[in-house]
């Protein structure tokens, strides 16, 4: 998933996002590798994404 993809909208809702974020944080126990941080980074930015078109939709 490149950073790219993530500006033009996600296609995922931001609840979907926030769901796999909790569950990468259960499955690494409260720390993070720096693979897993990778993928946490990537999460963010999609759930930011998410959130910034729910709020454009909405208005």
């Amino acid at each position: 998933m490149s950073p790219d993809s993530l500006t033009r909208g996600s296609a995922r809702s931001a609840a979907e996002v926030n769901e796999q974020i909790r569950a990468l944080w259960m499955r690494a126990g409260g720390t993070l590798s720096s693979q897993e941080r990778a993928e946490y980074e990537l999460l963010v930015v999609e759930w930011a994404a998410a959130i910034r078109n729910a709020v454009i939709e909405a208005a």
